[in-house]
């Protein structure tokens, strides 16, 4: 059955109906479909539009098809156009006249704008829990090793020292921030379209605050053009799904380098990594290259979308079917490297030593150093200096600034004493670094503990 039936004199060619058609991914939004078809029987019965026990009649009808649908025991037809057309065409079967009086006050331009949020919705909230979990993972593993030493890196050389638990909150600050991204997109996916009509409302004496309340919207989309012919909440949330596939994919690429040889700073579980058809020793952070890799999938689901919408004139037109597999693929894509992501994050062994090694071997107290003749009176150039004289000497006698003796501290700058290696003690440098959003264990801790106190409100 075609919705559209009765202008045409004849039946579409079937490349053309292939081509048209939506079924192959709208039909997931079948659940959103009925739902939001029984609020609006239930509207239009109240509002005297259709008889009541018409209006009750379909609202039985839709909830025996949706029991139907999800035991197994009515399959959703591929050859159909869409699932709008299938759920009604079902309907109509089933209760003949009474199932085509559904449409009435309705277009399918009105209606598929419903089913995508009310679709969206319930994903963002599914992402956001998977974010949460995360997020848990990450204050968990920080707490366990907020006093791990291990080097901070700029320009991936060794920098200063930080502890593997101050590394690690970093990432569970990204992640708050794409929480908060995903609540400002969900108030914006949480106005109802449906009343719009297929671009004009309607003159049936409708009633659109019924049907928000039923559905559970907060808002009513305002403008009838705009709540046919908006797609900036798909926008939205594909913008912020890419900006959690950016942090996800640079948490993977520090995973990918800190299980290397070169590295050695964390080893992943057997469960989440995979081996080699050739090389029996390799051991591979399979998970983590494909969350690296798949970031670009859900940048491209974005690109579609702002590509899709830049050019379309008000209100609705058939390009914005292009936006559900779009919008579906980068919601999937996701869901599917959280599902992964965050097990992998909970199994992996952090391996100290190497860590702590790393960091007595980088200079990475050189900074230390130089605050140690500065707060000598030392003007903080001069320190700069002196120090990056000690490095380069270090380099040359094949030492460390530690095992360095202060006889050729003196050499350099006379204001040096034995407090010098106290100063620049690794556990010293990070502890000493007490400034709010400082890797001093004592903020570890703090940060873990402010980050669970907010998640936990979310």
């Amino acid at each position: 059955m075609k919705l559209w039936a009765g202008r045409f004199s004849k039946e579409a060619d079937k490349k053309t109906n292939d081509f048209n058609s939506s079924i192959s991914f709208d039909s997931r939004m079948y659940h959103e479909d009925i739902e939001g078809s029984i609020a609006h029987a239930e509207m239009i019965g109240e509002c005297g539009i259709i008889e009541k026990s018409e209006a009750d009649a379909i609202i039985k009808g839709l909830k025996d098809i949706l029991a139907d649908i999800e035991s197994g025991k009515l399959a959703i037809d591929p050859n159909a156009e869409d699932i709008h057309t299938f759920i009604e065409g079902e309907l109509t079967e089933r209760l003949g006249q009474t199932g085509k009086r559904l449409h009435t006050a309705r277009s399918r331009n009105d209606q598929v704008a419903l089913d995508i949020r009310l679709y969206l919705k319930k994903e963002i909230l599914n992402i956001k829990a998977q974010i949460k979990e995360l997020i848990e993972v990450i204050c968990k593993k920080a707490e366990e090793y907020s006093t791990a030493v291990m080097p901070g890196y700029t320009h991936l050389q060794r920098a200063q020292p930080i502890t593997f638990g101050h590394h690690l909150m970093a990432y569970a600050e990204m992640l708050l921030r794409d929480v908060d991204r995903l609540e400002c997109a969900y108030r914006h996916t949480d106005s109802m379209p449906l009343g719009s009509g297929a671009l004009a409302t309607t003159t049936y004496p409708i009633d659109r605050s019924i049907t928000a309340s039923l559905l559970g919207f907060s808002n009513i989309c305002q403008n009838s053009l705009d709540g046919v012919s908006d797609r900036d909440f798909c926008m939205e949330l594909a913008s912020v799904l890419s900006i959690i596939m950016v942090h996800l994919s640079r948490f993977s690429e520090e995973i990918i380098m800190w299980c290397s040889w070169e590295f050695k700073f964390v080893e992943l579980d057997d469960a989440f990594s995979t081996g080699s058809s050739i090389m029996p020793q390799k051991k591979n952070p399979d998970i983590a290259e494909l969350v690296r890799g798949k970031s670009g999938r859900v940048f491209g689901d974005l690109m579609t979308l702002l590509t899709v919408m830049k050019g379309i004139a008000l209100a609705y037109n058939k390009d914005m079917q292009e936006d559900k597999e779009a919008i579906f693929d980068a919601v999937d894509t996701v869901k599917m490297c959280l599902t992964a992501f965050t097990p992998m994050i909970d199994t992996m062994r952090v391996l100290t030593d190497n860590m702590r090694k790393a960091a007595a071997n980088g200079f990475i107290n050189a900074t230390d150093c130089a605050d140690y003749l500065v707060k000598k009176g030392l003007p903080f150039r001069d320190a700069y200096k002196a120090t990056g004289t000690l490095v380069a000497l270090c380099i040359e006698k094949k030492t460390t600034l530690e095992e360095l003796p202060i006889k050729e501290y003196k050499k350099i700058c006379g204001e040096f004493d034995e407090g010098v290696y106290e100063a620049i003690s690794l556990e010293n440098c990070v502890n000493g670094r007490k400034v709010l959003g400082g890797p001093a264990s004592e903020n570890v801790i703090a940060q873990v503990k402010r980050v669970r106190e907010i998640i936990q409100k979310l």
